[in-house]
């Protein structure tokens, strides 16, 4: 076993169920690395971690997952502060108003939702299985949703949204939160036998500032609906169960809601399509990290 804390990356750290996230694992022992895209955000919600839990440690990454030079100087930054990591909670992710592309010229949604993570996971590959080796086993969390249900299948001919009038911000989500899932269960397969396993979620409709760069439709909609809403607590601990539970060992590739496997849609359930993603968002991602490459996910 290790001798240092247990290492949890949280990313989007700096609000709603991934700030809740981070404070349970400072709270289980977990030396917690909050990523963050905003600097001034980041930095106050790392003064609320050392403020309510003052014996933890906590380090602030800047990382903007809708752009992988960001994502890539973020990973090359953890492991210069780190030399494994236990788990990885891939939960940053938003919804955009209106139609947006990365420098990659992918739509911006499925970039910083999708991509940004795929990248930032395999580039942290090689500190996750340091892990596996030290404690026995390490953990993937990906937050996805139910939103998933949203489109049929990835839109696989155009999946930008590029064509004339085909931009519908919810759809592009409901594409980037299949896509968790896809990866999800790719991963998984692709980790069998190396003690790392992935899982995905849905935290359920939870109120936190999600929708705040969608358009004013959307907006509205919100604000109609919000006080229905979960608080970030109930949202996040799903998240943190699938992270720690001692339950959960060596479990790999589910999809859960309130602490229970939930069923997804026939497109999500796709192994084919599982691979088919993989090797787009390869593609996609260009010049790999060598480190990440060399270890065959």
């Amino acid at each position: 076993m290790p001798s240092s804390p247990p290492v949890a990356v949280v990313t989007g750290a700096n609000s709603g169920i991934g700030k809740v996230t981070a404070a349970a694992l400072l709270r289980k022992g977990f030396h917690v690395i909050a990523t963050a895209r905003s600097k001034e955000r980041g930095e106050a919600a790392v003064a609320d971690f050392r403020r309510d839990v003052p014996d933890g440690r906590v380090d602030l990454v800047l990382c903007d997952l809708s752009n992988l030079a960001s994502v890539r100087a973020a990973a090359r930054d953890i492991a210069a502060k780190v030399d494994r990591i236990d788990v990885l909670v891939n939960n940053a992710g938003g919804i955009i108003g209106e139609r947006r592309v990365t420098k990659e010229g992918l739509e911006e949604t499925l970039g910083g939702n999708h991509l940004g993570p795929f990248v930032l996971t395999r580039a942290l590959m090689p500190l996750l299985e340091r892990a596996a080796g030290d404690a026995g086993e390490a953990r993937i969390v990906n937050v996805a949703s139910a939103a998933h249900r949203r489109v049929r299948d990835m839109n696989w001919d155009d999946l930008s949204f590029a064509r004339p009038g085909a931009y519908d911000s919810m759809a592009a989500y409901g594409q980037s939160k299949l896509a968790n899932i896809l990866f999800t269960r790719e991963l998984a397969r692709r980790l069998e036998g190396k003690r790392i396993t992935a899982n995905c979620l849905h935290p359920g409709v939870v109120r936190t500032r999600f929708g705040e760069t969608g358009g004013p439709l959307l907006r509205f909609g919100i604000a109609l609906v919000r006080p229905f809403f979960i608080d970030e607590v109930k949202g996040a601990d799903t998240s943190i169960w699938l992270a720690t539970d001692p339950s959960l060992r060596g479990k790999s590739g589910g999809y859960y809601a309130k602490r229970k496997l939930a069923r997804t849609t026939r497109a999500a359930e796709s192994d084919g399509g599982a691979r088919r993603l993989w090797d787009l968002s390869e593609k996609l991602a260009g010049d790999e990290p060598a480190a990440a490459a060399a270890t065959g996910v």
